[in-house]
């Protein structure tokens, strides 16, 4: 009787050994499915200064790889074209009078509920680096680095999660980029997916290159618009209903 149930006892442990081996491998597969996401965003970037949808004006040739190898959207419209509201919108999923950010000036809500927070609670690990222009610090993120308001594009200052304000030199878009190529080479934990979120001040007003870029555009002209020259919005909007 005493080797029937040693044998039973073995066969249960073997049962539950490769039990919790295949939900292991179950897990670990779960992980690597969840994709990582970044999610780019430049401020005030119209299409017509992209060149992967106009080459007229200038050329953006690593936004244009992007679009080559992903996806253009040709027919799209944004629920709220204002900076701080725009952002409210994507992190919420809500409109502006359901978010409750309708302008630059009043602090976001904080008891909404936002994506990265539901990310982040599913085992993401989530940065946010640049501009958001909230009133307040972002919700459901691990590591953050945001600029006060609209922020400087020279030795700008930082509002970061473990290090409090801190003032960086050089040009905005060259420290945000380094930020998030820090986080994304030495921070992050490889072993769980990811939300980043890459927030650019430029090309914002005032509009101010990096100095290396002074001299980029002295000898280029560029195509007047029709409604350069108008006085009213009326008026523009006339010239634009008789083309």
């Amino acid at each position: 009787m005493k080797s029937r149930y040693l044998i039973l006892i073995a066969i249960l442990a073997t049962i539950n050994f490769f039990s919790c081996k295949t939900q292991q491998k179950e897990e670990s597969a779960d992980t690597k499915a969840r994709p990582n996401i970044i999610f780019m965003m430049a401020d005030d970037h119209a299409y017509q200064a992209i060149s992967a949808y106009s080459d007229h004006l200038i050329n953006t040739p690593q936004i244009d790889r992007i679009a080559n190898e992903g996806m253009k959207f040709t027919n799209a419209s944004v629920t709220n074209s204002i900076c701080a509201p725009s952002r409210a919108v994507i992190l919420t999923g809500k409109h502006s009078h359901l978010n409750g950010k309708i302008d630059n000036r009043f602090p976001f809500d904080t008891t909404n509920v936002t994506f990265p927070q539901l990310l982040q609670q599913n085992g993401y690990q989530t940065a946010m680096f640049g501009k958001l222009h909230f009133g307040n610090n972002p919700k459901g993120f691990d590591q953050f680095k945001i600029l006060p308001g609209q922020g400087n594009y020279y030795n700008p200052d930082f509002i970061t999660k473990d290090e409090g304000n801190i003032k960086v030199e050089g040009y905005t878009t060259d420290i945000i980029t380094n930020m998030t190529l820090d986080w994304l080479e030495e921070e992050r934990d490889p072993d769980k997916p990811f939300l980043l979120m890459y927030l650019h001040k430029a090309p914002h007003r005032e509009w101010l290159p990096a100095p290396r870029h002074f001299g980029a555009f002295t000898k280029r002209t560029f195509p007047e618009p029709s409604t350069l020259s108008t006085t009213t919005k009326a008026e523009a909007v006339q010239q634009r209903k008789q083309k």
